[in-house]
């Protein structure tokens, strides 16, 4: 059964523009929400880049300026909002900026802001008494000049009360994809990334730093790369980690600790995050019943599924597949094996 295609008015993305914010997370911003994609199947979008003053040039490092093309009122209308990280995390953004944020986040609109646009938010104390991240080097300055934020020193990305933070740099490709992937399903975050030639998943539970010591020898390395594209390409196997372990020459303990240290997150994590990516594509391209997604997601029974969608996602299978479906096809073309 054919779903019937309905025409939706474009999702609205503010992005926040003052003196100081970083080129390079406007660029990111921009890449993600401001490219027409459509072509490809990506959903429509209406970036609009915000200032106080919605005509005057706003500067950024390295003698580039942002040419905003609203007033902050355009806030009320958009559906998320983005801060863009800063070059000088101390410099107080304009009074108007900080009201602004203030009154989105009292109606409800989801705030996110990449690496030390955190600082920002903090500045509108919208960050009291919550949890957030930014770039590891800025962890300690984030805690003395906010106290009354919780700072979280281990994650990607974080959300508390719709208010999102960022770690640094690449951290904020992750976000921004995983605000996507929230708002349209994972296979429109994947349209964008692949766009992008970057990776479509990191979760936010993943180190932002991670300690490389040099690798004993390329082999290691290149063992853990083929461990991870096996497990991609047999995840409907009842894989362990013993097994991976075992497919890379290594013991389960140093297995999962050669892991962790490459990827930030240990086997069982990636693992379990592989499948509920795998799981989330077939519901959004198929209309396999439950317990055959739950079988070649590798997750063995629909029960299993359903309780890991609860607690990594909040929502279970079948609400996933009623938000996110946007075309029906038969089994036959899925990417995922039998």
């Amino acid at each position: 059964m054919a779903v019937q295609a309905t025409v939706q008015a474009p999702y609205r993305v503010a992005l926040v523009a003052f003196p100081g914010i970083r080129a390079f997370d406007v660029s990111v911003i921009t890449e993600v929400w401001g490219t027409d994609r459509t072509d490809r199947g990506a959903p429509a979008f209406d970036l609009r880049r915000v200032a106080a003053d919605g005509t005057t040039a706003v500067p950024m490092r390295g003698g580039l300026a942002l040419h905003p093309d609203r007033p902050l009122d355009w806030l009320d209308h958009a559906d998320l909002v983005v801060v863009p990280g800063l070059d000088d995390h101390l410099t107080p953004a304009p009074a108007p900026v900080l009201d602004a944020l203030r009154r989105t986040h009292a109606r409800g609109t989801t705030v996110a802001a990449l690496c030390g646009g955190a600082f920002t938010l903090a500045q509108a104390g919208l960050l009291d008494g919550r949890r957030a991240i930014t770039h590891w080097r800025l962890i300690d300055l984030l805690r003395l000049h906010h106290p009354r934020v919780t700072v979280v020193p281990d994650a990607l990305f974080i959300e508390d009360d719709n208010l999102w933070t960022a770690a640094g740099t690449a951290a904020g490709i992750d976000l921004c994809l995983h605000l996507v992937r929230l708002a349209h399903g994972a296979e429109a975050a994947a349209t964008i990334a692949r766009s992008m030639v970057t990776a479509p998943s990191r979760t936010g539970t993943q180190a932002q730093f991670i300690e490389h010591p040099t690798p004993r020898t390329d082999r290691d390395a290149d063992a853990l790369a083929a461990v991870r594209e096996h497990a991609l390409r047999h995840l409907h196997e009842p894989l362990t980690v013993a097994d991976l372990a075992a497919r890379a020459g290594m013991s389960p303990r140093s297995f999962a600790r050669h892991f962790t240290a490459a990827t930030g997150t240990t086997p069982l994590r990636w693992l379990l995050d592989q499948r509920i990516a795998a799981a989330q594509k077939l519901l959004e391209r198929t209309d396999l019943p439950m317990p055959e997604i739950a079988r070649r997601a590798g997750f063995g029974s629909e029960v299993t599924m359903r309780q890991h969608f609860a607690s990594r996602l909040a929502t279970s299978p079948r609400a996933y597949r009623a938000a996110f479906t946007t075309v029906s096809a038969t089994g036959g073309n899925s990417p995922i094996a039998r």
